[in-house]
């Protein structure tokens, strides 16, 4: 379906990109306005904190709930910045909408389950409130549009999704995988919804924060959510993914804000090209392919199975030490020659079930 979407029209500087900006969590009245007041000075429009914290176990700070409500309140009184915090259930739905809460978001564990994300459709009903919905914690693309679609249909049109990573089992780089794909194929789908990146918890260290903004950018993102503290360091909760608003204003006067609608003589020439390209590539798998084909026929004739581990691995080990040659990264090649192998099973799998 179509999402049916209206501008969200929130401040933001011309020179800058859109950003929210403000502590992971609501820890103390002092420390909400100290960093609001700091965010306001460095021309910040867009306040966010935390006020209910799922945090993965138990005994972590878990927010303040209701009683940081009052405090998001004057930050907005005081400074004229808009606030936004993180929903979870109806019941946090109400309590901001009571304290006059501008900007709502839902958050990844609760963008993966249908059943939450129905309850707070519901509870939004009737509303006219910006709400983000973060990725889910895995990369599932059909579960992130079905969850704004949820809230699309409960009447939410001001409506846009933040990209915060994916989990994944193995230690990397980042805290969260960007699989920067996935919301780049959202944006394809649904081209007229907001995305904004979320490099604080994609990093999960302050070093990463600068890159990961001018990554987002240049591809074209909306804006940023990054999380900004008076004292990161003695953060109650993701103190490693924090900066200060002096070190977020840097940040930002750094980022370079490229012009996605430019065209040149020069670019469209190196775009035939690409087309050109891309036809020889897929005359060379249509060929790959028909080899496979034949592959297929002579295992049926000789009772073979079709799936050859050894073979397989022979692939990919040399295809990805050549792409690493060839100045590609050979997780990058691996993907591809692992697709590749998928639809040449597929194809001997019907030669042989024939």
């Amino acid at each position: 379906m179509e999402l049916e979407l209206e501008p969200l029209r929130l401040p933001s500087d011309n020179e800058r990109p859109f950003v929210i900006s403000g502590p992971c969590s609501a820890e103390t009245e002092e420390q909400v306005m100290t960093t609001a007041r700091q965010l306001a000075m460095k021309g910040c429009h867009n306040f966010r904190a935390g006020v209910w914290k799922p945090r993965t176990k138990p005994g972590g700070f878990e927010g303040n709930g209701e009683k940081a409500l009052p405090w998001m309140k004057a930050v907005k009184e005081e400074t004229g910045m808009l606030v936004a915090t993180e929903v979870a259930t109806p019941e946090h739905v109400e309590l901001c909408l009571k304290y006059g809460i501008d900007i709502l978001w839902i958050g990844a564990r609760t963008s993966a389950n249908p059943f939450a994300m129905q309850a707070l459709a519901d509870a939004l009903q009737g509303v006219d409130v910006p709400v983000f919905v973060k990725n889910p914690v895995n990369p599932d693309l059909e579960l992130w549009i079905g969850a704004l679609e949820r809230i699309n249909q409960a009447g939410i049109k001001r409506l846009g999704a933040i990209h915060r990573g994916f989990s994944s089992y193995d230690k990397k780089i980042y805290r969260n995988m960007p699989m920067w794909q996935i919301p780049i194929e959202l944006r394809r789908r649904i081209p007229d919804l907001p995305i904004i990146c979320d490099p604080s918890h994609i990093g999960g260290r302050r070093e990463l924060i600068a890159p990961l903004c001018q990554q987002a950018m240049d591809l074209g993102f909306d804006g940023l959510i990054v999380e900004s503290h008076c004292d990161p360091d003695k953060a109650w909760s993701d103190a490693k993914q924090q900066v200060t608003p002096d070190v977020i204003d840097f940040i930002l006067s750094l980022l370079i804000i490229r012009d996605e609608n430019t065209t040149t003589e020069g670019i469209t020439q190196l775009r035939k090209q690409i087309d050109e390209l891309d036809n020889d590539l897929m005359e060379l798998l249509s060929k790959r392919m028909r080899v496979c084909r034949e592959i297929g026929h002579y295992k049926k004739e000789h009772n073979m199975t079709v799936l050859q581990p050894t073979r397989y691995n022979e692939i990919l080990n040399k295809r990805g030490a050549q792409g690493t040659l060839c100045g590609m990264d050979s997780d990058f090649v691996k993907v591809v020659f692992e697709a590749v192998h998928q639809e040449s099973v597929r194809q001997q799998m019907e030669i042989i079930n024939k």
